[in-house]
């Protein structure tokens, strides 16, 4: 095989280079980006102040954990040539309605929710311009023209810029704060806090490290670079590796932060993203204004990134699934290529989805029905993620050389049962009486 790169602006597809490189890193950078939201890194910051450095092995093992699901979906993608939902689909109908219902319900609130995300942080930037609502809908408009109008190979580029951002930042706080490090080894050795529920808050640390539908939009996001068999496989990997890597210094700075500044000093702050406004406050206290600013831009960054990623990887697995499904009702000339894919209707659709019903959720709150449905599928995702997956690479529909092993099986087996365990905790936890 010749040594060239993939031509992600024609959408043509390249043969693999015989040596994998840094320099084809690519899906990884945008699957890290998207992943790690607000949410990952108000987590971890009060596992920080209320734990210290007790769980940074938790951390450490919920990157693991992703790097098999994500390494899982890529090497479904290159080994067969066919899409994650393709192999869904030859699973049953099931799989068909699961998907449906999800990216249905899960999509209108996450809409809202990613809105008001990225809108916080410029609201604190800049108080006296706009209200929260306001900014929000400006952020979902800004993802939605930059999505629609842009391919994938301008889209990875500016999901680099934004991670070197958050990158900046993370590291930069983890530093300022001075960690200390002799505690932040002695973290990395597997013990349970004495705390009530200790044992739940670990599993919810665990699994709460970097994404969900976009682990399963990853395969997407590599067809997309431009790759698309088994001679792509050992980049994949690596840039797998480096997707979660980057992910890891991400929840990692955040916990020294959290240990350092919060626990040190026994303050608490609020879950959700108004805890890293509440963050922003208390960095404009301990070190200026200037270092208060700089982490809002990073929190800009990280949940701007989660949005576009979002507005994009999920709408190129809604247009796969829209073209299997005509396909299989006798509907011709919907095999597309992932770069066609990006300029299809079911693609443009599912953005407007993503943009405009959720704007009505910015300005009444979301309804109980709709935060509890939102709540109980963001939950079951991932163990129907990981339970798919070792179905899939463990049967005849994936070639032999590339079908699991017992390594690979057992990460996805103990990632299912982890999730599994989760969206029961999330099931038992919400409040059905106010559903009915």
């Amino acid at each position: 095989m010749a040594d060239t790169t993939d031509n992600t602006a024609t959408g043509e597809v390249t043969s693999a280079p015989r040596k994998s490189s840094w320099k084809y890193i690519g899906p990884g950078i945008v699957v890290a980006a998207t992943g790690v939201g607000a949410g990952d890194l108000v987590a971890t910051l009060i596992a920080g102040s209320n734990f210290g450095y007790t769980l940074l092995w938790a951390a450490v093992i919920g990157c693991l954990v992703k790097i098999s699901l994500a390494e899982a979906a890529g090497r479904w993608h290159l080994a067969t040539g066919r899409t994650l939902f393709d192999g869904w689909a030859s699973l049953g109908r099931w799989t068909t309605w699961f998907f449906v219902v999800y990216v249905v319900i899960w999509g209108f609130a996450y809409g809202a929710a990613a809105m008001s995300s990225s809108a916080l942080p410029l609201q604190a930037l800049f108080p006296d311009v706009m209200d929260l609502e306001w900014w929000a809908i400006l952020c979902g408009l800004s993802g939605l023209v930059f999505v629609w109008f842009n391919k994938y190979a301008v889209f990875e580029k500016v999901m680099t810029v934004l991670v070197g951002v958050m990158f900046l930042v993370t590291v930069y706080l983890a530093i300022r704060v001075t960690p200390n490090l002799p505690e932040a080894f002695a973290g990395l050795l597997p013990v349970l806090p004495e705390e009530k529920d200790s044992i739940l808050n670990t599993l919810g640390l665990i699994g709460g490290v970097g994404g969900t539908i976009t682990l399963a939009a990853y395969g997407y996001w590599v067809n997309a670079k431009g790759w698309t068999d088994a001679g792509w496989m050992k980049i994949m990997r690596l840039d797998n590796r480096v997707a979660y890597a980057t992910t890891g210094v991400f929840v990692i700075a955040m916990l020294f932060v959290g240990a350092e500044l919060l626990h040190s000093a026994n303050i608490a702050i609020a879950s959700g993203d108004k805890g890293l406004i509440q963050l922003g406050d208390i960095l404009e206290d301990e070190y200026g204004p200037a270092t208060a600013r700089f982490f809002l831009i990073g929190f800009f960054a990280t949940s701007y990134t989660s949005l576009i990623g979002v507005w994009h990887g999920v709408s190129l697995m809604f247009a796969d699934f829209v073209a299997r499904y005509r396909k299989k009702g006798g509907v011709k000339g919907e095999e597309v290529a992932s770069g066609e894919r990006e300029r299809s209707w079911p693609f443009r659709a599912y953005l407007l989805w993503l943009t405009f019903p959720p704007i009505v959720l910015l300005f009444q709150g979301q309804p109980f029905r709709l935060i509890i449905l939102y709540g109980v599928l963001g939950a079951a995702f991932l163990p129907f993620l990981a339970a798919t997956l070792v179905w899939l690479l463990n049967s005849s529909r994936t070639p032999r050389e590339w079908r699991n092993g017992m390594l690979s099986n057992a990460m996805l087996v103990i990632a299912g049962l982890l999730f599994l365990v989760l969206c029961v905790k999330q099931i038992w936890d919400q409040n059905w009486a106010d559903f009915f």
